[in-house]
């Protein structure tokens, strides 16, 4: 009866649901945890955040997301090596502007070699020497296409290394995030164990009493091994999720001791979707490098038709034969009688088809990716105010109810273990429940292409 009573009266009293904005945070302060029923009932009376050390020590190092991105903006060899793509269209860039070069040309004829006469009556009467100078006049202007066509690769090519910096980004915030899950579950962890552990020692002066039987105090201990295996556990997943962070940022860009700053936290989601849509239209890098596709395959198609058109090779020639100084001109077309450029003019227009496709494939990859993106962060929204509106408090004070309890002698063993089973798993399923709100906020902002939602 005294059990059912203070239940009732602790649900009762529960706090009203969630609304507007909140903020959620499982806090990195290095406070230590209370004791026993004194740190549940402190924090059932504030059920939106848990306080209890990062770890066992501090680290030397502490890296916000932001600065985490940056890092692997600066460091990631991936990016770097992506990156060098553009400077070789730069360099293509520079080739597509030159001219051609003049063609130097020179030539004797009738060296006396076998007669030895090298007299200057011979070399002036006998033998004959040539100089020539000629040049490619390009038409349909070849070169300014030229550039243009390589200036359009350019772009594209700098949309698609903004779109893996893009891929970059979210994987870095999704392994930041899984470290801040780790901390918190190691936090968790270690102040459920401290808990547990003021237990063991008040079951220990029961059973020394007579209170309860070895059996029991027994059983008690040996729940105490889950404890100590599931922090064992989180600080393996700590250690391995900083890992993939390091290796994704830049491994020689942190110290080996280094640490995430920042807490599991809500935010509302207070954006419309079709907002997120218009922006995710005007912001994606991938729709940028499709759409600059449409004008590279224009320019090609332009270069084709300048490549189409003949050139004039022109060249000037001095000759000095048999005593006489003349001068030569030549001029030289070639007929296109049979090759036009006809099969590159079609390549061309196919290609820009194939572009225009490839557009409209990307504008449908972007609506999917943002309305895919907007659910999920709805529906992990809906999850995390449940927990909130009333779970959390109702787990911590069915633990706490039990506890006070069974420490009073007034509840059995079974009753204690299974609310603290529960508080446990209810615990656990609100962090997996935060990161995974946090993720699809991450997976939104991929999807729109902008750090910063509207």
């Amino acid at each position: 009866m005294f059990r059912m009573s203070l239940l009732f009266l602790l649900l009762f009293t529960m706090p009203p649901f969630l609304a507007g904005q909140t903020t959620i945070s499982l806090s990195s302060s290095g406070a230590e945890p209370k004791n026993g029923a004194q740190s549940a009932q402190g924090n059932a009376s504030a059920p939106a955040t848990a306080s209890v050390p990062r770890a066992d020590r501090p680290a030397a190092t502490l890296i916000t997301l932001d600065q985490a991105i940056q890092l692997a903006l600066t460091n990631s060899p991936t990016i770097k090596a992506a990156r060098t793509q553009i400077q070789q269209n730069h360099a293509q860039e520079i080739t597509a502007n030159l001219r051609p070069n003049p063609t130097l040309s020179a030539d004797t004829q009738f060296i006396p070699i076998f007669s030895g006469d090298f007299s200057t009556d011979t070399l002036n009467n006998l033998q004959q020497f040539d100089v020539g100078l000629g040049y490619l006049f390009e038409r349909g202007r070849k070169r300014q296409n030229r550039l243009q066509a390589a200036r359009d690769t350019t772009a594209v090519t700098a949309a698609q290394v903004a779109d893996t910096e893009r891929t970059l980004t979210f994987n870095v915030a999704q392994q930041f995030i899984n470290v801040l899950l780790a901390n918190s579950t190691l936090q968790f962890a270690l102040e459920d164990l401290n808990s547990f552990q003021s237990t063991v020692n008040i079951s220990d002066e029961r059973y020394r009493a007579g209170d309860i039987s070895e059996g029991d105090n027994l059983k008690i201990k040996l729940q105490l091994l889950q404890f100590q295996t599931d922090v064992s556990s989180a600080r393996v997943a700590k250690v391995q999720a900083l890992g993939s962070l390091r290796q994704l940022v830049g491994y020689v860009s942190l110290p080996h001791d280094y640490d995430c700053a920042g807490d599991l936290e809500y935010k509302a989601l207070a954006v419309a979707l079709a907002d997120l849509q218009v922006k995710a239209l005007a912001e994606r890098p991938d729709l940028k490098a499709a759409r600059l596709g449409i004008k590279s395959a224009n320019s090609q198609i332009s270069l084709a038709n300048a490549n189409a058109k003949v050139d004039v090779n022109a060249s000037a020639s001095f000759s000095h034969v048999s005593g006489v100084s003349s001068t030569s001109l030549f001029f030289g077309v070639p007929l296109p009688i049979f090759d036009r450029g006809q099969g590159e003019k079609a390549r061309t227009r196919f290609a820009l088809t194939q572009a225009e496709f490839t557009e409209k494939a990307a504008e449908d990859t972007v609506m999917t990716d943002v309305t895919n993106a907007y659910e999920a962060a709805a529906s992990n929204q809906d999850v995390v105010k449940l927990y909130v509106s009333g779970y959390l408090k109702q787990a911590q004070d069915s633990r706490d109810i039990s506890q006070y309890a069974y420490k009073g002698g007034a509840a059995t063993l079974l009753d204690f273990l299974d609310a603290e089973r529960s508080y446990r798993s209810v615990q656990l399923a609100y962090r997996q429940a935060l990161a995974a709100y946090m993720l699809s906020l991450e997976q939104l902002r991929q999807a729109t292409g902008v750090r910063n939602l509207p």
